[in-house]
């Protein structure tokens, strides 16, 4: 199944949606380089507290080169989110193809000191369809 160039998932009532769009203005393809910018929705819809402490992103290309990129917060920020509290961000990514997908994990924890991985499902980064 072809990842989709939006994605969802939910993990102990963390929900992260993922939504990926080409940036033809920032991209070269004679030159192997193709940028998307991905904008990330994390809403806490749990019953506690959560505080991001870090991320990893397992980036694939065409080819099946993987990526790996692992570091404390997102955008410089590790956002605490009440019960209902939503964060929002978006950053880029640039691949030498012309599609590729991501995934990922935030690691999460509680107010009690409790910690869980949260799920970043697959999304695509894919050019978009054009009728010529």
């Amino acid at each position: 199944m072809q990842p989709t160039t939006t994605s969802t998932a939910i993990t102990d009532g963390i929900r992260i949606t993922v939504t990926s769009r080409y940036l033809a203005e920032q991209s070269t393809p004679l030159a192997h380089r193709y940028v998307w910018a991905y904008t990330v929705r994390i809403t806490n819809e749990g019953g506690s507290a959560a505080k991001l402490l870090s991320r990893h992103w397992i980036i694939t290309d065409a080819r099946g080169k993987i990526e790996e990129v692992k570091g404390p917060g997102v955008v410089g920020e590790q956002p605490h989110l009440a019960p209902g509290q939503s964060f929002q961000y978006t950053s880029g990514c640039m691949l030498a193809t012309s599609r590729g997908a991501m995934r990922g994990t935030y690691q999460m924890v509680r107010d009690d000191g409790g910690g869980f991985d949260a799920e970043i499902a697959t999304f695509a980064l894919e050019l978009p369809l054009t009728l010529n």
